[in-house]
């Protein structure tokens, strides 16, 4: 593809790693070469704005706002806490008005203002998930793990793995305040993590860790009774592959007619085709990814190549994939990295 790009990863800074590592991208082999760290306290995951023109990131202390320089290279801008325990998910509005901060260890939705140069605000909403869950190993308690607008940007979906649950509230656009609307209640203890949309919003996934399956549910936005409707169930993993996994991420490709997903234990990459009308999953294929807890996925931009993200074993590793064939091939030798846990890429002019 025309064009250059630049990736950036976030790590946990606890072992070799002091932040947000940059990486130059050569799109037309499917490669990355790492250019700088940004230091910062555990950027456990970061995201870009909307507009593409800055970077935020958790951190220890909160939340932290870079701008983005024309070479790619990060400018700090601010940083602000967020009245809580660190948190583990990040997401933005289309106006980059908003910014929603998940909360897996407090149970907490955080709705932080942004100024119109980028910088983060002040918290204008926060909202305490209560409840008991399923899973002794979680000590039954909410964790917040996703937050995500649906297409419209009516409802935020928050996906809370401690009660099985995705809450639905109703977003006002001016002041940022959330209003509880609806719950959809996943299968016992399936462990809802993250839920991501069609690119025509008709249709939304939602990847249960612990029960190794990926939900599809319709969305209507004009149904003022169920805007949610459950269509499919498909597990993650091979018949004789479910004990001691846990679905890590699910991404669809850029055209929308596929999706992959991760599988952490199992180390494996599954390959779905997507039905573009029913928004239905078929599963074409499994495949080992060469290293330990692939805990994030991202595509090149011209869907001929992806990344995985391999928290334990401390590496990212590169595959060409092969749609038609449901085939993976590595490409190159694993890069190095502590503890990666996400990656954003962003077009340079």
């Amino acid at each position: 593809m025309n064009g250059k790009y630049v990736a950036y990863v976030g790590s946990y800074t606890r072992e070799k790693s002091n932040g947000i590592h940059i990486y130059d991208m050569d799109v037309e082999i499917g490669r990355i070469v790492e250019r700088k760290e940004i230091k910062i306290n555990n950027p456990s995951y970061i995201v870009l704005s909307s507009n593409q023109k800055y970077l935020y990131s958790i951190a220890d202390e909160g939340v932290v706002a870079y701008s983005i320089l024309p070479d790619g290279d990060l400018e700090l801008m601010n940083m602000k806490p967020i009245n809580g325990m660190r948190g583990c998910h990040l997401s933005v509005t289309k106006d980059n008005k908003f910014l929603f901060v998940s909360g897996y260890h407090d149970g907490k939705v955080t709705v932080m203002s942004l100024t119109s140069s980028g910088s983060i605000d002040m918290v204008v909403d926060e909202v305490f998930h209560q409840g008991f869950g399923s899973i002794a190993e979680r000590n039954f308690t909410p964790h917040v793990s996703c937050c995500v607008l649906t297409p419209d940007e009516e409802l935020l979906c928050v996906c809370d793995k401690g009660i099985d649950q995705i809450k639905l509230y109703e977003f006002n656009k001016e002041t940022g305040k959330l209003k509880l609307y609806d719950i959809i209640r996943s299968q016992l203890e399936s462990a809802p993590k993250e839920i991501i949309f069609s690119q025509d919003g008709r249709f939304a996934y939602v990847v249960c860790e612990l029960k190794n399956y990926i939900n599809v549910y319709s969305y209507n936005k004009n149904d003022d009774k169920e805007k949610f409707e459950f269509i499919q169930n498909i597990f993650t993993l091979r018949r004789d592959h479910r004990v001691n996994s846990a679905a890590a991420n699910i991404i669809l490709s850029h055209d929308g007619k596929n999706l992959l997903c991760s599988n952490a234990g199992d180390n494996t990459v599954t390959m779905y085709k997507v039905d573009q009308e029913t928004g239905k999953l078929s599963t074409v294929s499994s495949l080992p990814l060469s290293g330990d807890y692939p805990k994030f996925l991202q595509l090149f931009p011209d869907d001929k190549h992806f990344l995985s993200m391999n928290h334990n074993a401390g590496t990212i590793t590169d595959f060409t994939v092969h749609w038609d064939r449901g085939l993976i091939v590595m490409n190159g030798p694993e890069v190095k990295i502590s503890q990666p846990n996400n990656m954003v890429i962003k077009k340079l002019k």
